[in-house]
C-alpha cells in the first residue's frame, strides 16, 4: 500500500481511514497523492478485516480545494503532455473506484469541497457536509471544465439546477449541496470529531451501513432554504436554450425583467471560457442520456486530454491562480468561433 506525507493512510479497528494532508493548498490533490488513494482502495477492497473506508482532509480548510491544477500547466509547457494527461486518467480512475467501491465510503466534507474535492467525496455512499462546508466546479474560470464524473451525480438533480451550477462554478453551501445531490446531510461542526469516531466504530458491524445511516439520521440539522436551488427553479426556462449563447441571452432578459439572481450568474458565466463553457453544457446534456459513471469518465478523459493542452487552460490558470489579474484572454473569446463540432465528437 502506498503512502505519502500529503495523504495519510490508516486503519482503526474495521475502518480504513484515507486523510489528504496537504493543509496549506487546502489539500489539492497532486499525482502522488491520487496513487496512494487507488493502492489503498484497492488493497482494502479485497481486504475482509476492513468494513468501511472513511475519507478526510486535514485542516481547517477544507476537504479538498481541487486537483493541482498549476503542476499540470507547468507540465504542458514544459512540453510533458503526457505526465499532464496522465494525472486525469489516474484521477478519473480513483472517482470510478469511489464510485463503484462495494465496501460504504464515508466523505466528510468540511469546508472547501471543490473541483476534485467533490471528485474524491460525491462519489461515495455516504457525504457529510457542515456549516461550513463550501461546493463548487469552478473550472471555467481556468479553460477546463467540469470533470471527475459530477455529471452522474448531478444527472440525478433537476436539469436547470445542474446546468447553473455547471455554468456559473458559484460557490453553495449545504443546503444547495444536498438539493443538487453532491451531500446527504449536514451535522453540528463541533460534534463532527464524534460523529467520525462512531462511524468508525460502526465498522465493526458485518453491515455497518444501517448503522451509519442511524447516526447520520440522529445528528442532521436543518440546513436552511437551498437558495441558489430555488434561483436556478425560477430561472428554468433560460436554461432551456440548445446552445450557451441562447442561454446567456434568456438570463439577461430575465435580469432585465428583475428576476433575481439572473444578474449575478450570467456575469459569472461570462467571465468563463467560451469552449469551457459549451463543453459544461454539452457534457451535461450528454450525460442525461448515458449516465453511467464509466462512460462519463470515459468522456471527461477525452474532453481533458483535449482541453488541458489548449491555450485557455493555460491562460486561465495563469489570471487566476499565478498572476492573479482576472483578465484572461480566452482562444476563442467569441461564443461563436467554438467549434461545437469537435466537441461532439468528443463526447460521441
Amino acid at each position: 500500500m502506498s503512502e505519502t506525507d500529503e495523504v495519510l493512510i490508516s486503519v482503526s479497528g474495521a475502518a480504513g481511514i484515507i486523510t489528504l494532508n496537504r493543509p496549506k493548498a487546502i489539500n489539492a490533490l497532486n499525482a502522488s497523492m491520487i496513487e496512494a488513494i487507488l493502492a489503498a482502495l484497492a488493497a482494502w477492497a479485497h481486504d475482509s478485516t476492513i468494513r468501511l473506508v472513511l475519507i478526510e482532509g486535514a485542516g481547517e480548510k477544507g476537504l479538498c480545494a481541487g486537483g493541482d491544477v498549476r503542476a499540470v500547466r507547468e507540465a504542458v509547457l514544459a512540453g510533458q503532455s503526457e505526465a499532464a494527461l496522465g494525472f486525469f486518467a489516474r484521477e478519473y480512475e480513483m472517482n470510478r473506484m469511489i464510485a463503484r467501491f462495494e465496501k460504504p465510503i464515508v466523505a466528510l466534507q468540511t469546508g472547501v469541497v471543490m473541483g476534485g474535492g467533490i471528485g474524491v467525496s460525491a462519489h461515495g455512499r455516504f457525504r457529510i457536509a457542515t456549516a461550513s462546508s463550501k461546493f463548487a466546479m469552478p473550472e471555467g474560470a481556468i479553460g477546463l471544465f467540469p470533470d471527475v464524473g459530477v455529471n452522474a451525480v448531478l444527472a440525478e438533480a433537476p436539469e436547470p439546477r445542474a446546468m447553473a451550477f455547471l455554468l456559473s462554478g458559484v460557490t453553495v453551501g449545504a443546503a444547495d449541496a444536498i438539493a443538487l445531490g453532491l451531500a446527504d446531510a449536514m451535522v453540528d461542526q463541533e460534534r463532527l470529531s464524534g460523529i467520525r469516531d462512531r462511524i468508525i466504530d460502526a465498522a465493526r458491524a458485518g453491515e455497518p451501513d444501517t448503522q451509519i445511516v442511524a447516526i447520520i439520521q440522529a445528528e442532521t440539522l436543518e440546513a436552511g432554504p437551498a437558495q441558489f436551488c430555488a434561483t436556478a427553479d425560477a430561472l428554468a426556462e433560460a436554461f432551456t436554450g440548445d446552445t450557451v449563447p441562447q442561454i446567456i441571452s434568456a438570463l439577461h432578459h430575465c435580469a432585465d425583467e428583475g428576476v433575481e439572481g439572473a444578474l449575478p450568474l450570467v456575469t459569472k458565466m461570462e467571465g468563463h471560457a467560451p469552449t469551457s463553457l459549451a463543453v459544461a453544457l454539452m457534457a451535461h446534456r450528454r450525460t442525461r442520456r448515458d449516465p453511467s459513471i464509466e462512460a462519463v469518465l470515459k468522456r471527461d478523459l477525452a474532453l481533458a486530454r483535449w482541453m488541458a493542452v489548449r491555450p485557455d487552460f493555460a491562460e486561465g490558470v495563469r489570471a487566476l491562480l499565478i498572476d492573479k489579474d482576472r483578465t484572461p484572454a480566452w482562444t476563442p473569446a467569441d461564443h461563436a468561433a467554438v467549434d461545437l463540432t469537435e466537441i461532439a465528437a468528443l463526447l460521441d
